[in-house]
């Protein structure tokens, strides 16, 4: 070998590991994006796009999202997350609620996984610890039984005459715990307001048209839902319900609301969503999801129908008017 061809062979194993990192650099990260109801949070999913923009990732430029939706049926969850599991994303995104975070918990214990709206995530069984959650799981929560006692306060500043409350709920949706606190703060509150609740249970769609009887049966002036995804899912038809027997209504989101429901208190999603992009950052930078702290809502909003509140033959007082932060008209 001649000491041209030394000088090149030299060059070029020189330039393999430039090449090397150079093809490592260029590696797109993909996130796998689990959703319960993608097509009816599509205004959440823009805000984590736009968390995710903020940070300089673009979708289809140097970020892919492999999306899969359940179309509102939580059985589904399951097997969706294990075909992103099984695409071996970066980072696996649980979007919609507690449910999309447990399958994806579920359905593996390495890949990190970030949720952006579960239930208390303690009691869910999400995380152990809020500060040091460990494990491959961490996101942000919505402070479910926290916003009960809320709910049921301004319901009651709403439909300031009501005595009797109907609390419809679905048995299992949400895990024992939670569930257990959210009607221990839903009883706390009712003692505090001076009002009675009426708990009525729907385990499933058949059920909600039975569960309406019994509250008429009872007399029931006003209703609280609870969370849950088969109420959501069923969203229209309890909203119809609630305006056949004119039953003033608290619900959980601003869908609910939108749809003809008359009010909502809730946390801000979108903002939720935002946060939750940054939460990816760190990871895809490197960091740990069990060393990085759970944080809760900050930001809540209340949304009230006034079309629905004329059509019930309710004024709602000018106090609670003020508080909303959206009037639909």
């Amino acid at each position: 070998m001649n000491r041209r061809e030394a000088t090149v062979v030299l060059v070029t194993l020189g330039a393999l590991p430039l090449a090397s990192d150079a093809q490592q650099a260029t590696k797109v990260p993909r996130i796998g994006y689990l959703a319960l109801d993608l097509g009816s949070f599509l205004h959440v999913r823009e805000a984590f796009l736009q968390g995710l923009r903020d940070l300089g990732y673009v979708e289809g430029r140097n970020i892919v999202i492999e999306y899969r939706s359940a179309d509102g049926k939580p059985e589904r969850l399951p097997a969706l997350a294990a075909e992103l599991v099984a695409l071996k994303v970066d980072v696996l995104f649980a979007g919609g609620g507690t449910l999309p975070a447990l399958a994806a918990k579920q359905a593996t214990s390495t890949l990190p996984i970030v949720f952006a709206d579960a239930a208390d995530p303690v009691t869910s069984d999400l995380v152990t610890n809020l500060a040091r959650p460990g494990a491959n799981v961490t996101g942000l929560f919505a402070l479910a039984a926290e916003l009960v006692g809320k709910r049921l306060e301004l319901l009651k500043q709403a439909v300031p005459g009501s005595s009797r409350v109907g609390v419809l709920w679905q048995p299992g949706g949400l895990g024992e715990r939670t569930e257990r606190d959210m009607l221990n703060a839903a009883e706390v509150a009712a003692r505090a307001l001076g009002v009675r609740l009426q708990f009525v249970a729907a385990r499933g769609p058949a059920d909600i048209d039975r569960a309406f009887a019994e509250m008429t049966r009872e007399h029931v002036e006003a209703l609280a839902v609870f969370p849950s995804s088969m109420l959501f899912a069923d969203r229209r038809h309890v909203i119809d319900l609630a305006a056949k027997n004119r039953l003033p209504a608290m619900y959980l989101t601003r869908q609910y609301v939108e749809a003809g429901g008359l009010m909502s208190y809730a946390p801000n999603v979108p903002d939720l969503f935002r946060r939750a992009a940054t939460y990816v950052d760190k990871i895809l930078k490197g960091a740990n999801p069990g060393d990085l702290p759970v944080e809760q809502a900050t930001k809540f909003e209340l949304v009230i129908n006034l079309k629905t509140a004329k059509a019930l033959g309710l004024t709602i007082p000018p106090s609670v008017l003020a508080r909303a932060d959206e009037v639909i008209q």
